[in-house]
């Protein structure tokens, strides 16, 4: 994988990208309430950066895979909770 000047930008903006689910990962595990979080655009989001992951990794492209790697570890951490977590509010 080369890091070209681009890559620095892709490597910019997907850090940008990347890191703005850390809040909603953190306030979630904090709460533990997962009522206002939708299952089905995670489900889709999850699958949509496991794509880009495979795309990146077969461009090699380090923007794409470090930044999508990092989203869909804490993508999914939302989704998990999102399960783990559904039922806790109605009892």
């Amino acid at each position: 994988m080369n890091i070209t000047p681009i890559e620095i930008i892709g490597l910019i903006a997907g850090f940008c990208t990347t890191f703005s689910f850390l809040p909603q990962v953190v306030r979630t595990w904090r709460t533990k309430s997962v009522d206002d979080i939708s299952l089905r655009m995670y489900l889709l989001l999850c699958f949509g950066i496991l794509l880009w992951l495979y795309y990146g990794i077969s461009m090699q492209s380090v923007a794409l895979v470090l930044t999508n790697g990092v989203s869909l570890i804490l993508t999914s951490s939302i989704l998990v909770m999102k399960v783990l977590y559904r039922n806790r509010g109605r009892q």
